[in-house]
């Protein structure tokens, strides 16, 4: 996907989600994570995006630790996250296309800039699907050139790192296909990090299957998985293990 793709996604997404948290009322839950309220996820994607923000804004070359949310509630919340929403776009929108700057997966990406465009694209876009989720009736569409390339990230990048708790006794072998765009990954599972390659190679014991966007967020834990076929406990693994 290109740069100023991302930079739109997340400028709707952001947009998207601080309309329907105000919609849903900062008391309400969010289904997907049961211990939050609305007030929780707009502190939480605020703080993300503050944090995101540095990185390219002074070209930091080391991690820094993620901040304490704000003690912030009603109308003071609601702005400061659309300030710090703001803050974001512009930033990464005016950057140097060659910054460099630390990041922290290794998913193939061009360059630092685009890491963070793409990261916080997609960040966002699932908590705004949180927030509309919590106000109730229907939820924005996700693209299917943007949910693959999400399925990608979090394949080939989250996954790949150390963290990951998707984790197997015993070698086996996982396919993620989305059917509408025949895109498929093969992620190999051991008691080492998940390694992720794409296609559809041999050796298969349990497909993750159906519609990009409907696939997309199933593996963010969001959404059942639209099609299992195989070994359910595979699949069964991959949804009690796979939270990042």
């Amino acid at each position: 996907m290109e740069t100023a793709e991302y930079l739109q996604i997340l400028d709707r997404e952001g947009r998207s989600l601080a309309a329907a948290a105000e919609a849903a009322g900062l008391d309400a839950e969010v289904p997907a994570c049961p211990d939050w309220r609305v007030r929780d996820l707009l502190r939480h994607t605020g703080t993300i995006h503050r944090w995101a923000t540095g990185f390219v804004a002074d070209a930091e070359s080391g991690p820094r630790p993620i901040p304490d949310p704000p003690d912030l509630d009603g109308t003071d919340l609601t702005t400061w996250f659309r300030d710090g929403h703001r803050v974001l776009v512009e930033t990464l929108a005016g950057a140097p296309r060659d910054v460099t700057c630390w990041t922290f997966h290794p998913a193939p990406v061009p360059s630092p800039l685009v890491f963070w465009l793409r990261r916080q694209a997609h960040e966002t876009t699932v908590h705004r699907y949180d927030a509309e989720a919590a106000r109730g009736g229907p939820v924005s569409p996700v693209a299917t050139d943007f949910a693959v390339d999400g399925i990608d990230e979090l394949l080939r990048g989250f996954h790949a790192r150390p963290r990951s708790r998707v984790r197997s006794e015993y070698p086996r072998v996982l396919h993620v296909r989305a059917a509408d765009r025949d895109e498929a990954w093969t992620v190999r599972l051991s008691t080492e990090p998940p390694v992720t390659e794409a296609g559809a190679l041999p050796g298969a014991m349990t497909e993750l299957s159906g519609p990009a966007d409907e696939l997309y967020l199933a593996l963010w834990n969001r959404v059942p998985v639209p099609k299992v076929t195989g070994d359910q406990e595979l699949a069964d693994l991959w949804r009690t293990r796979s939270g990042i």
